[in-house]
Order: structure tokens, then sequence, then C-alpha cells
């Protein structure tokens, strides 16, 4: 195979055009837009919990690791299925490059390799030994061969961390959609080279200030348009479409903006509602502390409750019983566990749109 070329690859004078501005011009305002939502929100925190679940899951998805709402939410601190381990590690190697972003306002390779650590819950780090390829899954028929010496991998890994902080003028955006390409090319991991990619996406939008929280469901509009993504993955280099790459992903960040911004808003109404209800509904047991716990957990139970509220096993149970009385939760039993459903909030998540047509 040819040698994979350093960064940058890509001409910037032909991402100059009438349809790239408009393309950046719509999804900057969309993600500013979303960015300005979250910090009027005064639980930043809840949000990144709750909604950082949701990327995790159609991330996975794209992996063919498939699970369900109610066993992502059942599962913290419980005995999951494969599947739904692995969205977990998702969501702590999110939060692992978010916290070292948060902290730094750098991306460095050592953050790049304790997100993949996370994914994959091993730390085997840049591939050194040959023989990876990717292959078409129905036919066996190798489709693309990375880069094999794992000093060729080490080097482009390089190029690529220099390249996100480059001071070159280059709009964050499109900077974006070309490391994610180059990333994917080099393939630098044994597995977890996808998932590793995307998080990179929404760790470059922090580290630029586009958008304080990881709630950029990028990964959903990868999901409903799979077929453009891998088929642009593999022609962008061979037959130069980096206009076509960077569109692609523009359109994906304008559209999964609107769609976060929709759901914000209805997670933050929903809070409010849920508030005033307590505050009605059962007047003695309401504090924010609570409020904060029914909305970190869709799937609450006791151990939850007496952790975060600082209470006694059984006066966490009847408050529990008492909010299933009171309608504000559903009590239901799986396995050994009874776990309380805030059923609003497991709809709203579980029933998030995207709309490609936009």
């Amino acid at each position: 195979m040819s040698k994979l070329p350093p960064l940058p690859l890509v001409d910037i004078s032909s991402l100059d055009s009438r349809e790239i501005w408009a393309a950046l011009t719509e999804a900057h305002r969309h993600l500013a837009e979303l960015k300005g939502l979250c910090e009027s929100l005064p639980n930043q925190g809840i949000l990144l919990d709750t909604l950082s679940i949701q990327e995790a899951k159609d991330s996975s998805e794209i992996e063919n690791i498939i699970t369900t709402h109610d066993e992502l939410f059942a599962v913290q601190g419980d005995v999951a299925s494969p599947a739904a381990k692995e969205v977990r590690h998702y969501v702590a190697a999110l939060r692992t490059g978010y916290e070292a972003v948060r902290a730094s306002g750098l991306i460095r390779l050592d953050t790049v390799l304790a997100v993949q650590a996370e994914l994959e819950q091993n730390r085997a780090g840049l591939r050194k030994l040959t023989g990876t390829v990717l292959k078409n899954e129905a036919t066996g028929a190798v489709i693309y061969e990375p880069p094999q010496d794992a000093g060729e991998v080490e080097s482009l890994m390089g190029n690529l961390i220099d390249f996100i902080h480059a001071d070159d003028g280059l709009d964050p955006l499109l900077r974006m959609a070309i490391t994610h390409h180059q990333f994917e090319s080099i393939h630098p991991f044994y597995d977890g080279n996808g998932r590793t990619g995307r998080i990179l996406n929404l760790l470059m939008l922090q580290r630029d200030g586009l958008l304080d929280l990881p709630v950029l469901y990028l990964s959903r509009y990868i999901t409903t348009t799979k077929r453009d993504y891998y088929r642009l993955l593999k022609t962008v280099g061979e037959e130069n479409l980096w206009a076509d790459w960077c569109l692609y992903l523009l359109r994906g960040v304008a559209v999964t903006s609107r769609s976060a911004i929709v759901l914000v808003k209805a997670f933050r109404d929903l809070m409010l509602k849920t508030k005033h209800d307590l505050r009605e509904r059962v007047p003695k047991l309401y504090s924010q502390d609570l409020l904060n716990n029914l909305f970190r957990y869709p799937y609450t139970k006791i151990e939850f409750i007496e952790n975060e509220l600082g209470v006694s096993r059984p006066t966490a149970g009847k408050y529990l019983e008492q909010l299933t009385a009171a309608g504000l939760v559903r009590k239901q039993r799986m396995g050994k566990t009874n776990f309380y459903i805030n059923q609003a909030l497991f709809d709203l998540l579980s029933n998030v749109t995207l709309n490609t047509n936009q």
C-alpha cells in the first residue's frame, strides 16, 4: 500500500468555497446556541452524566455493540451484559478525556491513550505488531491496510497531535473533520479505533471552546448515515474528496446540534416540572439533592439515595416508596434489585430523534 502522508494533507484553499463557508456558518451557529443553553443550566454535571449515555450507546452501536436503554440505566453498579458493560466503558472513557482536556486545555497523546485504555480495559497502547487490516465483513476482502510499522504509527500520531494544536488559522470544525479522517486512517490501536476517534471529535470541540460539555450526538448522525460515512472515509484520499468529507461532517454537527438543543431544553423543562411536583406532592421530602438524583439516575435505587443524600438505608427506602405513591417514580424489580424509574426522563432519553433532512 502507499505510505500514509502526515498532516496537513489538504490544500486549505480547496476548502475555501461558498458551500463550505455556508456549512461552517450554520454549524457554528447551532453549536453556539447549544453551548449557551448548556451554560445556562445550574446542574451541568447531571446533564453530562445522563446524556453521555446516549452518545456512548450510539457510538458503540456503530461497532455492532447493541444494548437497550433499560439495560444501560439499570446497570450502574450491577452485573450487566457484555454489550452494556462496553457502553459503560465508553461513558467512562468520554469522562476521562473530558476531565483531562478541562484540566490542561490540551489533547495530548497520553489523553488519547487513556481514552482508548478505558474503552478497551487494557493498556496495549499503540500498535506494535504488523498484520492489522480492515476487511469487508460479508466477503472477507481487504478494503484498507493501515500503516504497519510501529515507528510510522507513532510518528503519525505525534504529527496528528501537533496538527490538533497548530496555530494556522484553520477553522476548528474543518480541523476536526481532517483530524478524524487521519486518525481513522492511521488506525493506531488494535481495538477501539472508531469509538476513540469519535470521542476525539468531542474533545476537539471542547478544547477549541465550541462546546463545554460533550453532549453532541455525532455518533447518532454517523449511525443514521453509515453508508455515506464509510464511503467517504474510504474515497477521500483516493479521489481527493476533502470538500465532500468536510461538508458531510459539518452537516452532522449542524444536525446533531439542533437535535441536542431540543433535548437539552426538554431535559431542563422536565427537571423544573419535577421540582415543582416534588414540592407540591411530597413537600417534606423535597431537596435539591433528591431532584439531582432522580435526573442523574433514570433508574435509581436505595443505595443511590442512601449515598447521595447521606441517609440510612431504611430512610432511603421510605423516601422511594413515598415517591412511588406520589406517582413521581415507577417501582420495578429487576433480578434481586428494586429500581425506581423516572419514567418521564426515560421516555425523553429513549425517544431522541435526528432529522437529517433539514
